[in-house]
């Protein structure tokens, strides 16, 4: 009888060892997925057609992510795809912080308890701070503090890239952004100048203004869905 109780002792014993073993591991993978989402990488998605033809509605990417300590020493430059988080602009409590990671990572980043998502932008950044820009038929010259000359946005960047230009219409006003012209703005030192590729939406700083850079999470560095147009957008 004895050496039944022992057996059945240590086989609890044995189990309950099992069980903390499980227990630690999952809490590791969960601190170390949020660590590694909050500081180095995010997957994301796009839902709109906005960023055509380099990027498409259904595209999934990798954004290395950027926290609001380093949003000051971004390295950014001229051409890079970003993801705007207006989300920043709001006060959010730590524990809305920890919820809204663990909803995200239970779903596989699909749900936001904070619906976050609808505060996310993905743009293109074409003026970055101490830049003076101006926009002719949709095209932006940058002129970079202490140059002379001023460049196009795609002399400038880092990696070439084509732009949707929609056809001009005589009822819109040269002061609208919709007109395609735009006058000089010169940006300040904590702010940079985001677009849509596909120039028919100014859901962008032709609207919103110059940026700062708190705001910008991330920045595209690699599409993985889908796989024909798998690579660095």
């Amino acid at each position: 009888m004895a050496m039944k109780y022992k057996i059945a002792y240590t086989e609890k014993r044995k189990n309950a060892y099992l069980v903390v073993w499980i227990l630690l591991w999952f809490f590791v993978f969960y601190l170390s997925y949020t660590l590694l989402t909050s500081f180095v990488f995010s997957t994301r998605a796009l839902e709109n057609d906005t960023m055509r033809p380099e990027l498409q509605a259904g595209d999934r990417f990798i954004a290395s992510s950027y926290s609001s300590l380093l949003s000051r020493t971004l390295p950014l430059h001229y051409g890079n795809i970003v993801v705007i988080d207006k989300s920043r602009q709001k006060s959010i409590s730590l524990v809305d912080n920890l919820l809204e990671g663990a909803v995200r990572f239970f779903t596989a980043q699909q749900v936001s308890f904070l619906k976050q998502d609808e505060d996310l932008y993905i743009k293109r950044v074409v003026g970055l701070p101490g830049d003076e820009i101006t926009m002719t038929n949709y095209v932006f010259r940058v002129k970079r503090r202490g140059d002379p000359y001023s460049y196009t946005e795609f002399e400038l960047a880092e990696k070439p890239y084509d732009v949707t230009i929609p056809p001009g219409l005589a009822f819109w006003d040269e002061a609208l952004p919709f007109s395609g012209n735009m006058g000089p703005i010169l940006l300040g030192d904590n702010e940079c100048f985001v677009l849509s590729d596909d120039r028919n939406n100014t859901n962008d700083s032709r609207t919103w203004g110059p940026l700062s850079l708190d705001l910008i999470a991330g920045k595209v560095v690699f599409r993985y869905w889908p796989l024909f147009r798998i690579g660095i957008p």
